[in-house]
């Protein structure tokens, strides 16, 4: 849950909030990590980290997952720990940069969703041509924003075989229309405007800005989603810039290609996924919830929505006490080994 006020702010400031479990950075004695690169379908690199359980035999295919981080983010933050902990499990995972951010290539911060989910289909072209991968048993994990560029590349890539999502934010409905449809027309109109302006700038040669993510710094006035984030991204608990990188650039995407996320409709057609099965999973707190019901009403079956009690939208970034390990294990573990039988 986010804290709030000005006490809040202080804690906050001075140190994370480490509460049920939060451990971004896991590691795990029992998996073994390898950074791999690949190719796009726009012959850029993406870059991935393979975890794979110690005691698996090289000789036999087994079922894999790619995992992508939240939106702004990068593998190391939710992601390498979604993949490790599932790898724990018996599973092949494939944590990805999304182009543009961390390791893979693409211009820096450059807002693609197109890309985004092509992100996610090469990372199956990846995992499908490994000798120890059974391309008939791959899923995938989107946490936060990567919830919604799953299910816009499973829509049209039938080799995701199970899909889930953590945290799910629907990139394009949050910025046509902000949380629980508090944006008006005319402050789509101004921010549009604003980018289109902003593209004459950076055509002429000037800098490019970044702008929304997660502020800098705290305030006694800094919104309770803002502090949210902040807490993670901002602190110990999960801060990390990539090399090379600026601090002050990280999860905050240009002005000019934020706009693009105005023409994102994830949820169109999203009932073409059937009869692959979708699972959502979102805190029963989180401010976010909104995208993860949405997305469940409009699915077909067979789809499950969980709701973790007493949970936020970044709890389940890294709370390891408070992620549902179990129903993530169950749910790819019934439904991979379904399609290897199919």
């Amino acid at each position: 849950m986010p804290i709030t006020g000005t006490a809040a702010f202080a804690a906050t400031k001075e140190r994370p909030d480490m509460s049920n479990g939060a451990d971004n950075f896991y590691k795990s004695d029992k998996v073994t990590l390898q950074k791999v690169s690949f190719k796009d379908q726009y012959q850029m690199k993406v870059a991935g980290n393979l975890f794979v359980p110690k005691t698996f035999d090289r000789n036999a295919a087994h079922p894999a997952l790619v995992v992508s981080h939240p939106m702004g983010a990068v593998k190391e933050q939710s992601a390498n720990l979604y993949a490790t902990k599932m790898a724990e499990q018996g599973f092949i995972t494939l944590a990805i940069d999304l182009p543009g951010w961390g390791e893979s290539e693409g211009p820096r911060n450059l807002v693609s969703p197109e890309m985004y989910a092509e992100a996610f289909s090469a990372a199956v072209d990846f995992l499908g041509t490994r000798p120890f991968v059974d391309g008939s048993r791959i899923g995938a994990i989107g946490i936060c924003g990567s919830g919604s560029f799953v299910i816009s590349a499973a829509k049209i890539d039938p080799r995701m075989k199970a899909i889930a999502t953590v945290s799910m934010y629907d990139m394009g409905a949050v910025n046509r229309q902000a949380l629980q449809k508090s944006m008006t027309l005319e402050q789509r109109k101004a921010s549009i405007a604003a980018a289109a302006e902003q593209r004459y700038v950076e055509f002429r040669g000037g800098e490019v800005a970044v702008a929304g993510g997660t502020d800098l710094a705290l305030t006694a006035d800094t919104h309770p989603i803002q502090r949210e984030f902040y807490d993670f991204y901002r602190t110990p608990r999960g801060e990390f810039t990539p090399a090379g990188a600026s601090p002050q650039r990280t999860t905050k995407p240009t002005v000019a290609s934020n706009v693009k996320f105005m023409n994102f409709y994830p949820f169109n057609d999203i009932e073409t996924i059937s009869p692959r099965p979708l699972l959502f999973i979102s805190g029963d707190q989180a401010h976010s919830k909104e995208f993860s019901e949405d997305a469940y009403r409009r699915a077909a079956e067979p789809k499950e929505l969980v709701w973790v009690p007493g949970a936020g939208h970044v709890d389940l970034y890294d709370r390891v006490n408070l992620i549902p390990w179990d129903k993530l294990n169950s749910f790819f573990g019934r439904h991979l080994a379904q399609t290897a039988a199919a």
